[in-house]
């Protein structure tokens, strides 16, 4: 929450509900934006096993029993546990879709058509209904079939080629970008679709793809081919960038730092410290390095300049000589000293919840911001089928319907531990 905060409006999709039919990351991220902005969200899982992103690392409590990693995507969510293949879980499915603003999936294209949960049957009882699918690949195109995740994406989107070091294969990125990214252009999506539908009075499909979102991240690259006539292509460049020089990654004497002195004030003030400060004479007044073709044809000319300038020194002694003169510079920060940053403990980045297995948990907040009202979201995430009885209670079934589908196994409730 900003300082000024005070919380005097409701949070903006206050009165929205989502019925979150999603698994393991892209899906579910969409789910947990949405409620941090103020929708009621339902989680809806398989009988049993639930979303597979229950059981992926890392594991906490007695057994191993709780994922950190569905912890952290499904806060803020009411849980639903159904067969929906069976008829009566079907029907409580799309009785429960008849109400809501808002349906999240991210299955292979035509796998929910066949249980009656597709677009065009949903649409048709709902016409108001915002459906957004996530997919590998998307809903159209020869490849729409094909089961892909965040790391096919990667690699085929031409952004894992451009990275780590000439001559060896390219790293993983180690966050999961295709689905991160996918996930809040999904939340813009049904945002300006829910706004859509204020004038139009009826919802839409919205198909996102994970390939074509990393397409479209490309602020350079793709750019740098079409308008070459084909003759640019992105090589792996290590830890620096040749079309930005100075912009880069340097290793101290005891750690690594990041340098942004790319634009010509900042390289002018940066290369005048570094003569001052032992590089060699001239260097700050070099003309040839005062534009931004001029150091990026110099580049390895400045860079064996620079690196044995930065290695020679400790890490926090370049920032305090950087911050002097304003030039972007920051240490290349492992977890442990993120969490312990001033900066995002005052942004309130890191957000605290009581579980009531587990007790005291910390996880990343969410980066919205707004004057009037506070998106951290304190509920938990649901235990699997937690919710079960209510919300099937607020759609008209009885105390022994619902019983009997419990029994039947049509509801699946998972007892706490």
């Amino acid at each position: 929450m900003s300082a000024e905060a005070n919380n005097t409006q409701p949070l903006p999709l206050a009165g929205i509900r989502v019925i979150d039919y999603s698994h393991f990351l892209a899906g579910p991220y969409v789910g947990r934006c949405l409620a941090g902005l103020g929708a009621e969200v339902i989680k809806v899982e398989r009988p049993g096993s639930g979303d597979a992103g229950r059981h992926h690392a890392f594991f906490v409590g007695e057994d191993d029993a709780y994922s950190g990693y569905f912890l952290q995507l499904n806060m803020g969510k009411q849980g639903l546990s159904v067969n929906t293949k069976d008829p009566r879980g079907k029907a409580l499915m799309q009785k429960l879709v008849d109400g809501a603003d808002v349906f999240i999936e991210n299955y292979r294209p035509g796998a929910l058509d066949k249980l009656g949960l597709g677009y065009a049957e949903l649409s048709q009882r709902n016409p108001g209904l915002v459906y957004c699918s996530i997919s590998a690949y998307g809903h159209t195109g020869p490849d729409a079939h094909r089961a892909g995740f965040g790391l096919i994406a990667e690699a085929k989107s031409g952004i894992m080629q451009m990275v780590g070091t000439p001559g060896e294969a390219p790293p993983v990125l180690r966050i999961s970008l295709g689905d991160m990214y996918t996930g809040i252009h999904a939340v813009a999506a049904i945002n300006a679709a829910l706004l859509g539908r204020t004038r139009t009075g009826r919802g839409q499909h919205i198909d996102m793809a994970l390939y074509d979102t990393l397409v479209s991240m490309h602020e350079y690259a793709v750019q740098c081919y079409t308008l070459s006539g084909g003759q640019v292509l992105p090589e792996q460049t290590g830890h620096d960038m040749p079309t930005s020089t100075l912009y880069g990654v340097f290793r101290a004497a005891d750690g690594d730092l990041v340098i942004a002195a790319q634009v010509d004030d900042a390289w002018k003030r940066f290369a005048a410290l570094v003569e001052a400060h032992g590089g060699p004479a001239g260097f700050g007044a070099d003309a040839r390095f005062h534009t931004s073709t001029g150091r990026n044809a110099n580049r390895l000319e400045i860079l064996a300049v620079v690196k044995p300038w930065v290695a020679s020194r400790r890490v926090a002694d370049v920032l305090a000589l950087l911050d002097g003169i304003d030039v972007p510079c920051a240490k290349v920060q492992r977890i442990d000293e993120v969490l312990a940053d001033p900066q995002i403990q005052a942004r309130g980045m890191v957000v605290e919840q009581e579980h009531p297995v587990l007790g005291k948990i910390r996880l990343p907040n969410l980066p919205f911001k707004f004057s009037d009202c506070d998106t951290t979201i304190r509920q938990v995430a649901p235990d699997l089928g937690q919710h079960n009885a209510e919300i099937a209670a607020a759609l008209g079934y009885s105390t022994e319907e619902i019983a009997q589908m419990q029994a039947d196994g049509v509801l699946y409730t998972k007892e706490m531990n």
